[in-house]
């Protein structure tokens, strides 16, 4: 007798049928990726040394590391160098700075100096002819002189001979001076006056200022004069009688007479 096998719901699946779900099952797993939670030990370590794919991600991020530096370096090195340039142009600039001052100074120094010795040669005082000698002295007798005796002194001097004022001053006469001929008188700037008499010519003018050793004229024999030469007088004040001793004078100024 045949068996038949029965249907309805209580009816098993076939061989055939129970391998196609799990065949099916399985492909659902793999699918949705929970085949990774239920693979061997085995076939994760397999899957972990599997070579990592090279996208070349890590060389471009070592590459732009390596220039980064690099411009990093010459940033450095241009800021150094800008530091160097703008310290030695500090540098030169405060060397130039004190060689000026020294220039300064040095040029300041030479102009006082030669003021000093301006002053001092306009303090100075000198023979009115020079390499000559007193001839006449102060106070001799005589005649010819209207007061009895010589007011000043007389320089041997040949006609012609350069006549300069003895120090600095000022030309308060020059021209004739009757009994002096031509002469000049000069206010000393110590207040003083000395006369030079008998001139052949004048080479000054009233209120012309004059200094050491310049010439104010020529020595002669004009006026009341025996021969030429050259009077000369100072004074305590401008008039006629307030002579005193010239070579006294003199040399109380320093002049070797």
């Amino acid at each position: 007798m045949a068996f038949t096998r029965a249907t309805g719901k209580h009816r098993g699946p076939s061989r055939l049928s129970r391998r196609s779900a799990g065949v099916a099952s399985v492909a659902a797993i793999a699918t949705t990726g929970v085949i990774g939670t239920l693979a061997s030990p085995a076939l994760a370590a397999e899957a972990d040394i599997r070579p990592v794919e090279d996208t070349g991600l890590t060389q471009a991020i070592v590459a732009s590391d390596s220039l980064a530096d690099q411009i990093g370096a010459q940033a450095d090195a241009q800021q150094q160098e800008a530091a160097l340039a703008a310290e030695q142009a500090r540098a030169e600039a405060e060397a130039k700075r004190k060689a000026e001052v020294r220039v300064k100074e040095a040029r300041e120094a030479r102009e006082r100096a030669a003021r000093e010795a301006e002053r001092k040669r306009l303090l100075t005082y000198t023979l009115p002819v020079a390499g000559s000698y007193v001839s006449t002295s102060y106070h001799a007798g005589g005649g010819q002189w209207s007061s009895g005796s010589h007011t000043g002194i007389d320089f041997h001097a040949a006609s012609g001979t350069k006549v300069v004022a003895v120090g600095m001053g000022t030309v308060v006469e020059a021209g004739w001076g009757g009994a002096y001929g031509n002469n000049v008188v000069i206010r000393m700037h110590d207040g003083t006056y000395t006369q030079y008499g008998h001139l052949s010519s004048i080479s000054v003018s009233v209120g012309q200022s004059v200094t050491p050793g310049q010439q104010i004229g020529r020595s002669g024999s004009t006026g009341n004069s025996s021969g030429p030469h050259l009077h000369f007088e100072a004074r305590t004040g401008a008039d006629y009688g307030s002579d005193i001793d010239p070579i006294a004078y003199l040399r109380a100024h320093g002049v070797a007479v």
